[in-house]
């Protein structure tokens, strides 16, 4: 292995152990740094991934490492790991010992501009590097009202604290259409990745809304393929999955969460009782392959709540669908069912990510499939660039 390469393993180690721990600071730290001037602040537009809230005080939403991977920045006043400032240049340190120097993200041009309506557009598209730009269309999910939230989710939190001071709420197709248009007009050198999210709705509205969004960001770009993902509910119609292709979605997600059907049930009630149960999770990601192709599908794990085996064993017999499955570090969020838990260590979760990336080898999907599907950042995407060489960094060797 080149020394590049161990280093960047290093990083990645870093990564998920700083994913996992946490990063400590003063909540003052940013103050002299021209958050949403200069640099791109953090908008809550479907979660709080920091160990608590802020609101009224703006951090970064991430930095960049030395050799270009991209951390999270995840705030925790217990972590080993912290983020200092020492003369204006800001270090990631491990029991106050200096790692390396971060960069943070510059602000993209998109965020200082405004839809027709007079709404700003970084509260519409939350830019997640790379070219991807990430819409959270209901900043909350309906399934609280039937006390059937999923154990880990806080999305109903997230907006009860930082709705209204942030001003994010539900947004029009014409703002999504606009805000697109925008940043994919400053991206178009580029990749380019739209990803449509959000909390549970009612099936039928969540179809028509996912098809008008479609038609307005192809009225406002001119695209036909806009490179978009819908991410939605397991439908009981398996009809409708056809109705997201035809409007112009490359991919599509239906993240089943937790492989074990027991502890399904447990963790994500509302899931089991309004999309007809594990098992129908899985009729829907089969059709979904069927309408959409092998590689365009994707299904997401949060990982650490169950053993790891089970993760893996669903991420092999997704695979062998032709479906992505992927998984995230789990955080036990502030305000979620599972706040005050404890996340699995980081090397569990460096040994899981390592043989998710063997597993999706072995069934040859593609960095651009994956890309596609999750965007370029989280640590499956990373370990793709990292043995393939292509992060930049390899690039700049080279020259």
């Amino acid at each position: 292995m080149s020394t590049l390469k161990k280093t960047l393993y290093r990083e990645l180690e870093l990564k998920i152990s700083t994913n996992d721990e946490g990063i400590s600071f003063d909540p003052l730290i940013f103050k002299n740094l021209d958050l949403g001037g200069r640099y791109q602040e953090d908008i809550h537009i479907c979660f709080e991934m920091a160990y608590e809230t802020h609101v009224g005080l703006k951090f970064p939403p991430f930095f960049t490492s030395p050799h270009g991977l991209i951390f999270n920045l995840r705030w925790d006043r217990r972590s080993s790991y912290s983020l200092i400032n020492e003369k204006g240049t800001f270090y990631l340190a491990h029991h106050g010992k200096v790692i390396f120097p971060v960069e943070f993200p510059e602000r993209p041009k998109y965020y200082g501009l405004k839809t027709s309506d007079g709404s700003s557009m970084s509260t519409i598209a939350s830019y997640a590097q790379e070219g991807a730009v990430v819409v959270a269309y209901s900043n909350e999910c309906s399934l609280k009202e039937r006390g059937q939230d999923c154990k880990f989710c806080n999305i109903n939190a997230t907006k009860a604290a930082y709705g209204e001071a942030e001003g994010i709420g539900w947004k029009t197709p014409k703002q999504v259409g606009e805000t697109v248009a925008a940043a994919y007009s400053e991206f178009q050198d580029g990749a380019r990745r739209f990803n449509l999210t959000g909390g549970f709705v009612a099936e039928r509205r969540e179809v028509e809304y996912y098809l008008d969004v479609a038609d307005a960001i192809k009225e406002h770009t001119g695209l036909e393929d806009f490179n978009g993902l819908a991410a939605i509910g397991a439908p009981l119609d398996l009809t409708v999955i056809e109705k997201y292709k035809e409007a112009g979605y490359r991919t599509i997600a239906s993240n089943i969460e937790i492989w074990d059907k027991n502890i399904f049930k447990a963790i994500c009630p509302g899931k089991d009782q309004q999309c007809g149960g594990w098992d129908h999770w899985l009729k829907v990601l089969d059709h979904e392959v069927e309408v959409f192709g092998r590689g365009k599908v994707r299904s997401n794990i949060v990982a650490g709540i169950e053993p790891k085996e089970s993760t893996l064993e669903g991420i092999e017999y997704l695979a062998s669908r032709g479906v992505i499955g992927l998984a995230t570090v789990w955080n036990p969020n502030p305000g979620s069912g599972l706040e005050g838990h404890r996340a699995p260590e980081p090397a569990w979760y460096f040994d899981l990510f390592k043989k998710i990336f063997a597993i999706h080898r072995k069934y040859g999907f593609t960095y651009e499939e994956l890309y596609d599907c999750s965007g370029a950042t989280g640590i499956i995407s990373d370990l793709y660039r990292i043995e393939d060489e292509t992060l930049p960094v390899f690039k700049a060797q080279v020259a």
